[in-house]
């Protein structure tokens, strides 16, 4: 094809060759087909091509990091495991608490065990003289004579409360609630010198204790500030005719009838007869404690 160019008065004829539709499809599938063509000369057909680039696609997603080092492991990820820490975390929610009372001597609990749930009771403490455990041994001696085979008492105090079930949450509000209560309560002093049986609700263990003959008024007194805690809790409260006492030993059963009559006299003789004469428990409340679970709080008198 022929053109003309003029530029002022000067003109120029240009011959341009264009190719035609027809031979520019000819250029692009001969291009095409080349790239198409492996080294060795077969065909990669469109449909390889593209399951190619997902495989290729795929191994890179399936990549991991294997440490902290930095590893690159080429394959299927496999499933880290959980630190120990973590696992831990969880362990007590599905762990079962089984009681086995021959750990305990035999001794059975009142309310079932249940995880969060705090065995509390309020007591003013009693710290033994050496003449109180000698008679103690005394004691314990004529009562196996008589067939009760009794246990001694680990440790002394008056209960001013029964022994409740109280929730973890509950701890410390329940501890301020008595610090509050007993605030103004005075120290004051406890006799006792008579022997009593006493047998739980259970019916499931018998004591053998001393009952306070002097102080029951003050008793009474802090009793009476523990309930309004117990209350606060929706809590058991305390016995309405409380029988306060110091339980020296104890046993398995109930043992009620057998201890008492002629047994409970040879054994208020022992008290009564000591060598140096009649034995009398003195008590010194000088603080209250509360024990929950294995943590203990004072609350000093005035």
């Amino acid at each position: 094809m022929s053109i003309t160019v003029c530029c002022g008065s000067v003109c120029f004829s240009m011959l341009v060759n264009y190719s035609s539709s027809s031979e520019e499809e000819s250029e692009d599938v001969a291009g095409r087909s080349r790239k198409r063509q492996k080294t060795n000369g077969s065909d990669i057909s469109p449909h390889y091509k593209k399951r190619e680039c997902s495989r290729g696609k795929d191994n890179m997603e399936n990549r991991v990091i294997s440490d902290c080092a930095g590893e690159i492991v080429t394959g299927q990820a496999s499933r880290l495991p959980l630190p120990s820490t973590l696992l831990d975390m969880f362990q007590d929610t599905e762990e079962q608490h089984v009681d086995d009372c021959v750990q305990h001597g035999g001794r059975q609990r009142s309310f079932q065990h249940e995880r969060g749930n705090w065995a509390t009771y309020v007591y003013l403490p009693y710290e033994p003289e050496d003449v109180f455990l000698e008679l103690l041994e005394e004691l314990r001696v004529c009562a196996e004579a008589h067939g009760v085979s009794f246990t001694l008492a680990e440790e002394f105090h008056v209960s001013v409360s029964k022994t409740v079930v109280l929730r973890h949450h509950w701890i410390q509000p329940a501890v301020q609630s008595l610090r509050s209560g007993l605030a103004q309560c005075r120290s004051f002093v406890c006799l006792a010198d008579k022997l009593k049986v006493y047998c739980n609700d259970e019916k499931t263990r018998t004591f053998l204790g001393m009952e306070i003959s002097t102080g029951c008024t003050q008793l009474l007194e802090i009793v009476k500030r523990v309930d309004q805690t117990m209350q606060e809790f929706n809590l058991s409260t305390f016995y309405k005719d409380p029988s306060f006492h110091v339980s020296l030993a104890w046993c398995v059963g109930d043992f009620t009838e057998k201890l008492q009559g002629a047994c409970l006299s040879k054994l208020q003789n022992l008290v009564d007869g000591h060598e140096d004469g009649p034995f009398q428990l003195r008590l010194n409340c000088k603080e209250l404690r509360c024990k929950t679970g294995n943590k203990v709080f004072l609350f000093p008198l005035l």
